[in-house]
């Protein structure tokens, strides 16, 4: 397959009990391909990555400040936080971008989730491209928020190009069962006559449920 991913379920555990004969004519890769297929359409149908990827890249607006990180008042600020503090006040605003949240993160059990952050570029409008030491960021896992350190210029209207890794490195043991009943589910379509029908209007109906997480919002 051109698109692999560590399936939530692996071949010995789909062979465990009565569903592994639902499968005892494909080979290993014809299963492989199978619990890889049944993962990709789990995450279309949560619209979200639940198995492990990686150098994943993602571009979000910067905005939506929140009051509470308005720098209305005096606030103490160290001299690299001063000098950004400057640099916001001669284009005409203090008004900077403190956080952002990735779209990526555990909606549950996030002990078994394992995300990095490899590097975050902000695009400016103005003022040109700056690479941000990502270890000077604050970087919250099982949410997937962002903090910026204060200094950092990053006027709302930047374009910021994030880019990590994440998924459940320890699969939980529902997704594992979801997993195993959707690749069942796939292999009775295709062995089942009744099930797999060759009708155009049948496949049709089929292909475009599949491609509807797809589509336009």
């Amino acid at each position: 397959m051109a698109d692999t991913v560590a399936p939530l379920a692996t071949p010995a555990q789909f062979s465990e009990g009565p569903l592994a004969d639902l499968v005892r004519d494909y080979s290993t890769d014809a299963l492989m391909d199978l619990l890889m297929e049944a993962t990709r359409m789990l995450e279309d149908y949560a619209d979200r990555r639940l198995a492990p990827f990686t150098d994943m890249v993602e571009t979000q607006r910067a905005d939506a400040l929140d009051i509470e990180d308005a720098l209305d008042a005096y606030v103490p600020l160290d001299p690299t936080s001063q000098l950004g503090f400057s640099r916001a006040q001669s284009l005409g605003s203090t008004l900077l971008v403190r956080h952002f949240w990735l779209r990526e993160f555990p909606p549950r059990t996030p002990e078994y989730w394992a995300g990095s952050l490899t590097s975050v570029q902000l695009l400016r409008s103005f003022s040109g491209v700056q690479d941000v030491d990502v270890t000077q960021l604050q970087y919250e896992p099982d949410t997937g928020h962002v903090r910026f350190q204060l200094g950092t210029f990053v006027p709302p209207g930047t374009t910021i190009v994030s880019t990590y890794s994440g998924g459940y490195s320890t699969v939980p043991s529902s997704l594992v069962r979801a997993c195993k009943f959707a690749t069942a589910s796939l292999a009775v379509a295709e062995l089942d006559p009744a099930v797999q029908s060759h009708d155009p209007d049948d496949l049709w109906s089929r292909a475009t449920q599949i491609v509807g997480s797809y589509a336009r919002g």
